[in-house]
C-alpha cells in the first residue's frame, strides 16, 4: 500500500516560464526532501517509481520537466530558447524552492541523473542543500569514450545535432533513443561541452560567468555502473574535478552482483533495479 500522496503542480520560474512537476507527499513523518534533477531530454515520468519508492520511505519528492521538454514545451520544441545552461541557472533553483516551499524546515538533498548532477553548479541556491546524490554525472567528454561507442557519440554531437538543427529547428534526438527532442539552443552547447574538458567549464569566463562550482563543499555520492559508455572513470573523475571543494564519494556498480542483466546509463530507475535502490536510502539516512 503507498503511503504517499502525488499531485501535479507548477514550477514558475523568474523569468514567468512554468514547468510542469510532480510533487510527492508522504504521508508519514518527512525524514528530507528530494530535488530529481533530470537527464539531458528525460521527462520526469521516467523517475516516477523511483520517486514513489523514496516518498514510501518517507521522502518527499519533486520530479520535472525542463523548459523545452515533456510538458514544459507546449509551444513546439522548434520554438523554444532553452540551453542547459538556463536549466541550470534557473529552473532546477526554482524547483528546488518549489520543493522548500512544499516542505518546510527539513534537509534537502539532489539526486541528479546525468545532467541533474553536472548542473549543480550553476544553482545559485545549490548551498541549501544538504547532500548531492549523482547517477551517471559525468564529464561526457567524448575523447575518454571507447569504441564503438565513441563513434555513435561523434556523429551524434559532431554531425546530427547540427544536421538536425538545420534542417528542423530542433534536435531529432529521439531518433538516437536519447529522450525527448532537444531544444536547438541545449543539443547546442551539449555538443560543445562534450567535445570540451570539465563539461560545462568549457564555457567559464564565456556565457557562464557565475557558478558555485568553486564553493560547494557538500558531500556527494558518485554512482556509475561499469558498463555505462558515457560516465565511464575517466568522465566522472573529469566532472568531479570541476567542483574544486566538494566532498565526493565515488561507487562503481556491476550489474552482476546484483543479478541485473544490465543497469547503463539509465536503467538504475528501472523498477527491474529496485535492489540498487537501498543504496540511495541508506545515503539519504546518513546526510
Amino acid at each position: 500500500m503507498e503511503q504517499f500522496e502525488s499531485k501535479e503542480i507548477k514550477v514558475t520560474c523568474p523569468d514567468g516560464i512554468a514547468l510542469a512537476a510532480t510533487l510527492f507527499e508522504p504521508q508519514k513523518t518527512i525524514k528530507g526532501a528530494i530535488i530529481i534533477g533530470p537527464a539531458t531530454g528525460i521527462k520526469r515520468q521516467f523517475y516516477s517509481h523511483f520517486a514513489r519508492h523514496l516518498a514510501n520511505h518517507g521522502y518527499g519528492v519533486i520530479t520535472f520537466d525542463n523548459r523545452g521538454i515533456g510538458q514544459s514545451c507546449l509551444d513546439g520544441v522548434e520554438k523554444s530558447d532553452a540551453t542547459l545552461q538556463c536549466w541550470g541557472e534557473i529552473d532546477m533553483p526554482s524547483a528546488l524552492r518549489t520543493l522548500q516551499q512544499a516542505f518546510k524546515d527539513t534537509k534537502y538533498h539532489l539526486i541528479g541523473h546525468s545532467a541533474g548532477g553536472q548542473l549543480a553548479g550553476l544553482m545559485h541556491n545549490s548551498d541549501q542543500l544538504s547532500s548531492m546524490y549523482n547517477i551517471g554525472s559525468s564529464s561526457g567528454q567524448l575523447k575518454n569514450m571507447k569504441m564503438p561507442y565513441l563513434f555513435k557519440a561523434h556523429f551524434f554531437m559532431n554531425f546530427f545535432i547540427p544536421l538536425s538543427n538545420r534542417l528542423f529547428g530542433y534536435t531529432k534526438s529521439h531518433w538516437f533513443g536519447m529522450g525527448e527532442p532537444l531544444p536547438k539552443g541545449v543539443a547546442t552547447q551539449w555538443s560543445f561541452w562534450c567535445n570540451g574538458q570539465g563539461y560545462c567549464k568549457t564555457s567559464f569566463g564565456k556565457s557562464i560567468d557565475k557558478h558555485q562550482y568553486d564553493d560547494l563543499t557538500l558531500p556527494s555520492m558518485w554512482l556509475r555502473a561499469i558498463d555505462d559508455d558515457i560516465a565511464n572513470g575517466a568522465n566522472v573523475e573529469d566532472m568531479i574535478s570541476v567542483f574544486k571543494n566538494i566532498d565526493a564519494q565515488t561507487v562503481t556498480l556491476t550489474p552482476s552482483d546484483y543479478n541485473l542483466k544490465e543497469i547503463g546509463h539509465m536503467k538504475f530507475f528501472s523498477r527491474q533495479s529496485k535492489v540498487l535502490w537501498q543504496h540511495t536510502l541508506s545515503w539519504l539516512a546518513t546526510h
